[in-house]
């Protein structure tokens, strides 16, 4: 069963990565602004995995998750709350722009900002 390219970029987004493995391009380009691309698929669902494992030992809130949807790109505008096991609390908000080329994910651009930065 296909599923759109909303469905995509929201699984993306809630961190559902497995989901969304079988709709990457083999030349997926995830543009992390401020750091170095993760360029290629293999590399891009070794990120995700990664970051599964760390969101296994928190909770995750959100209270924002407002999403756009073009004809082959859909934006997606989160504010995330991050709690771990000992109730210390991260949040964390970002835009992620997913573009989309025949139903497979092409490219992702990631702006995050922590919110509760120490000073």
């Amino acid at each position: 069963m296909a599923i759109s390219i909303e469905q995509i970029a929201e699984a993306f987004s809630k961190h559902d990565f497995d989901m969304t493995y079988p709709y990457l391009e083999e030349t997926i380009q995830w543009n992390l602004v401020g750091n170095e691309p993760i360029i290629g698929k293999e590399n891009v669902v070794g990120a995700c995995d990664q970051s599964a494992s760390y969101l296994k030992t928190v909770i995750t809130e959100f209270s924002k998750f407002f999403v756009v949807r073009g004809d082959n790109c859909v934006v997606i505008d989160t504010i995330a709350e991050y709690i771990d096991q000992e109730q210390h609390s991260t949040k964390v908000a970002s835009c992620d722009i997913y573009v989309f080329t025949d139903g497979k994910l092409a490219e992702i651009t990631s702006y995050t900002i922590e919110l509760n930065k120490p000073e």
